[in-house]
């Protein structure tokens, strides 16, 4: 099976723990506002590849990945499932941790076929970062151009699944830097069990040059970064929310 990948990192410190393999994969269905990789929109171009190939690149440097492992990102990798799939199979096979970088945007409880892929998927994840974009309906599909109901239904479903989980929530002025949906979305994640880490980021637009190079006009053109003390200042409330769901489920466990 061959894989359309937009490029490869072979020394990630960002994405999952230890010393990373980080396989960008091309095609992705969302358009958020902030995102800084619109080259890998399109799933088509860049290099093929077969998990074989990925994996022997692995294996030359796995002296460095002892602590790391191999993680797929993008674009979003779940719109190549199928590759996907092989290549997390065929790294769990070495004895190699996978982590999976998405937004979860594809999964479907409703559709057999497609939910039978992804519990496929589970016995060989070890690791989901997954992005909440936003986690209000409404707002969600202002930011991204898709619905947020089927993400947060597959962040329940990971939990239930039992594979650790790592959140990502990227925090923009006026959008997602609002107390009231920072909070919401604490209470949302404080339900999940195997919830691991929290990575709260604030925006930035390094990714507008290369909107410019590509044509496109960037949505948050004008847009001011955020610094450390933003983000600090969010996951504070995100871990506030997450407390006060652990506390009303304790409450009514003990009922």
């Amino acid at each position: 099976m061959i894989g359309h990948i937009h490029s490869i990192e072979t020394c990630g410190t960002v994405d999952g723990p230890g010393m990373r393999y980080v396989v960008f994969f091309k095609g992705c269905p969302m358009r958020c506002a902030y995102c800084h990789n619109p080259d890998t929109w399109d799933p088509t171009g860049g290099e093929d590849h077969t998990a074989d190939d990925l994996l022997a690149q692995f294996d030359s440097m796995k002296e460095f990945y002892k602590n790391g492992g191999i993680t797929a990102t993008g674009g979003e990798p779940l719109m190549q499932l199928d590759f996907l799939i092989e290549l997390f199979e065929k790294a769990k096979a070495k004895g190699i941790h996978t982590c999976l970088d998405t937004s979860g945007v594809i999964f479907h409880r409703d559709n057999p076929t497609l939910l039978a892929k992804f519990d496929h998927l589970m016995e060989v994840t070890d690791l989901i970062m997954l992005d909440i974009k936003h986690i209000n309906p409404e707002e969600h599909l202002k930011l991204c151009k898709q619905p947020n109901d089927n993400i947060l239904d597959f962040a329940k479903y990971i939990d239930e699944k039992g594979v650790d989980i790592w959140i990502r929530h990227v925090i923009v002025k006026d959008i997602t830097l609002i107390d009231h949906y920072l909070d919401e979305l604490g209470y949302f994640i404080g339900g999940l069990k195997h919830l691991k880490a929290l990575d709260v980021l604030p925006y930035h637009n390094m990714g507008e040059i290369k909107y410019e190079k590509l044509g496109i006009d960037y949505p948050l053109k004008g847009m001011e970064p955020l610094t450390n003390q933003d983000a600090i200042y969010a996951r504070d409330i995100i871990l506030k929310g997450a407390k006060r769901r652990r506390q009303d489920d304790a409450a009514k466990a003990a009922q």
